[in-house]
This record gives structure tokens, sequence and C-alpha cells, in this order.
């Protein structure tokens, strides 16, 4: 049987010609419609897409901190000397750890590639040689993560059997790491592996990563998928519909309550009502032993906009000298085309980058004016409700005392 995953585009890979470097990602904000890369050249370009989502994961978003400073160490920095160069560097990389708080493996990147900085300029290397140092070693961060991924799909493997019907929330997939995944690394493997029958895969709103991506990625697999609101979760664990759910983890404290986009916790109060075994699937590095419990827990409080309203982006397919071609060449002809809507929405019209084809933008408010906003990011789930929780390294599970001991 072929690899399900050869059709999975990578998320993130860093580009260097000649003296010039950039960080190339997909820009998942417009998937499954829009299928658009981009790439940034300096280290603030990539604070940004990390803000905006343009990657997100947490292991594709440590991945891309550690981008950032090797991006920041080939184009920007102007240093003539180690000291000052390093001076610089904590500087830009403390913004970079910053860019979303509750994802551990942000910071536990930029701290290791500042660990790595540090130790090769005690080692005496001239700048230039630690510049060449620094970066092939952000860099490696691409393949270790994949490597992270294969085996925490194969120790995840281990809990299917033939036959198995799984659920996952938001996307912990390959969009959500260099490549191959975590959660959906673990179908992935099952499914090569002829255990895994079919897919529930929640909406996950507001942002809908798991309408938008996880669909997106399983259907390009070629795995049997159905996707679900939110709140039908009930309905399909209720009725016996799946076997086990699996979801990934932005950051896990030291007795294994876990961090995840908002809704898990939800899926694993009903899950263990239902006794349909809950795992997170998730890297060593998002298990922050610093924290004692998930309380401590930094949660990141998103955009009203998110759930005031719908963001999409597209394509008009339309016929060169068409009246259609005509119109939107005329409107594009200086530039995007923007429009104001009722209610404060907002609808641009833009030239593709062949100058042929024409792509639009549009946010659409589809609450109330002035209503209140609580948008959270992320929920806790407590570790009493997680079965287990798998690794590069194993299988955790809870001892004696209800607590995992990792």
């Amino acid at each position: 049987m072929a690899d399900c995953t050869e059709k999975l585009p990578r998320t993130v890979w860093w580009q260097l010609e000649g003296s010039h470097g950039g960080v190339w990602m997909i820009d998942q904000t417009k998937l499954p419609v829009v299928g658009e890369t981009v790439c940034c050249d300096t280290y603030a370009c990539v604070i940004d897409a990390i803000k905006r989502l343009v990657v997100r994961g947490a292991p594709a978003i440590g991945v891309s901190g550690a981008l950032a400073l090797a991006v920041w160490v080939v184009n920007e920095s102007s240093q003539s000397d180690v000291e000052g160069f390093i001076t610089a560097m904590e500087g830009v990389a403390s913004e970079v750890a910053q860019a979303r708080p509750t994802a551990v493996a942000l910071s536990w990147a930029v701290n290791r590639v500042m660990d790595f900085a540090h130790a090769k300029a005690a080692e005496g290397l001239t700048l230039e040689h630690l510049k060449a140092a620094i970066v092939e070693f952000a860099e490696s961060f691409i393949t270790e993560d994949e490597a992270i991924n294969r085996a925490i799909g194969k120790h995840g493997a281990k809990l299917l059997k033939p036959g198995s019907r799984i659920m996952t929330h938001c996307n912990a997939g390959s969009l959500a790491t260099a490549f191959f995944g975590t959660a959906l690394g673990i179908i992935y493997t099952g499914f090569n592996a002829g255990l895994v029958e079919r897919v529930y895969c929640c909406e996950t709103r507001p942002v809908n990563q798991g309408g938008r991506l996880t669909a997106w990625e399983l259907s390009r697999a070629g795995i049997p998928t159905t996707l679900i609101c939110d709140n039908m979760s009930a309905t399909v664990l209720g009725k016996g519909m799946v076997d086990a759910v699996i979801v990934g983890a932005d950051r896990i404290a030291a007795n294994g309550d876990t961090a995840n986009k908002i809704g898990t916790c939800g899926h694993a109060i009903i899950a263990k009502r239902f006794g349909v075994p809950f795992y997170v699937a998730a890297p060593m590095a998002t298990i922050d032993m610093s924290l004692a419990s998930g309380e401590e827990i930094v949660i990141e409080q998103r955009s009203a906009s998110e759930i005031l309203g719908n963001a999409s982006s597209g394509f008009f397919d339309t016929i060169a000298k068409s009246p259609e071609f005509e119109a939107l060449d005329t409107m594009t002809h200086d530039g995007p085309m923007e429009f104001s809507m009722v209610g404060g929405g907002r609808f641009a019209i833009d030239r593709d980058l062949d100058g042929r084809t024409f792509a639009y933008h549009s946010w659409l408010r589809n609450t109330p004016d002035g209503i209140d906003v609580f948008n959270p990011a992320f929920d806790v789930t407590p570790a009493e409700l997680i079965d287990g929780i798998i690794t590069e390294n194993g299988i955790y599970t809870r001892g004696e005392d209800g607590a995992f001991h990792f």
C-alpha cells in the first residue's frame, strides 16, 4: 500500500538563495479554497505569520520560531562583533518567543537556538562561522520535527485495532507540524497499516481548523472522513460510532493537564461519560515541567472578529476577454478594489500573482453590532480525563495518584 501522506505538502521550510534567506510556509488562513505560500525574509514577518495563523500548530510554530532567528541572522543582523551580535539576537529571540503565549514549543525552540548560539560563541567561533552554525542548527528543527512525529505515530498506532473509528478535534496533522503530524500522524500510521476505518473530525469553531484543514488533509490522504459540528460529539460518542478520541496539545503541565484548542475539554468530558478512550499526542517538548498543573497555563485570548463574522478567500473563475474578466481587470487595474459593507464587513478583489486571474478576500459580519465577545483560543483538559499521552518516547499513563509522571 502506498503511503497515504504522499499527497500532503510540506508546511514550513527554509530556502537560502545566495546570501538571502527566506522562511516559506503554506498560508493556512486561505486553505482549503486557495493554495498559496508565503515567504518571510524578516523575523517580524514570521512573527506576524504566527500571530495571524498563517502558520499554526505547536510543532510548526516551534520550527517557525527557530527559522525566524535564522532569517534575522542571514538578512538583518549587522553587528561586527560576536558580543554585539549575541546581545542583539537575544532581543529578537524575546520578541519571537512572545508571538503566541500558550504553545510552549515556540519558546522552547527559541531558547534552544539561543542556548546553541551562546555555546558556539563560547567556543570562540568567528562571527561568520557562528552565523552559519546557527542557521544550520535552526534548519535542523525541520527534519527533527518530522522524525519526532513519525515516532509518535508508531507508538500511537499500537493502541489501534483493525476497523478503528477515531474522532479528532482541531488540526494536529501535517499542517500543524513541519510534516506528518501528531494526532493525525497516528491516524496516518494506522491507516497505512490497515487499522483505521474512518475519522470523525470536529469543525473546531471559531476558526474552523477541523473543517478547513483536518478535513482537507484527510481527504488528500484518501482516508474516509466525516465532518461534524463541535456540538455533535455527544451524539457520535454516545451512539458508539467512535472507538477512540485522539487530539494534539499546545502545552502539557507536569501533572498531565493539557491545553489544546478550545472545545477539547468538552469532548474529553463526553468521552469519559460514554467510556471512549481519550488520548493526547504531542512531542516531549510540549510538556512544561515548570508548571505544576493546568491552572498555571496562560490562555491566549484572540480577536473578537473570529466570532463576530466569517472570513473567506477564493478565486473568480473567468475566461480571458469575457465580460466578467474585463470588469475585474478594470476594477483591479490600479490595485486591489476594496468595498466597505453594511455592519462593518469588508470585501476586496485583487489580481493574482500571474496578473490574469483574480482573488477575493472577505470578512462578513453575521452577529449584532456592539455584542460582547469572549474568545479564548484554548482550554485545559484535566489529567483525570486523559487515558494516555503519546510522545516520541512512548505512551504515558496516569499513576496511582491519578497524575502523569514524565
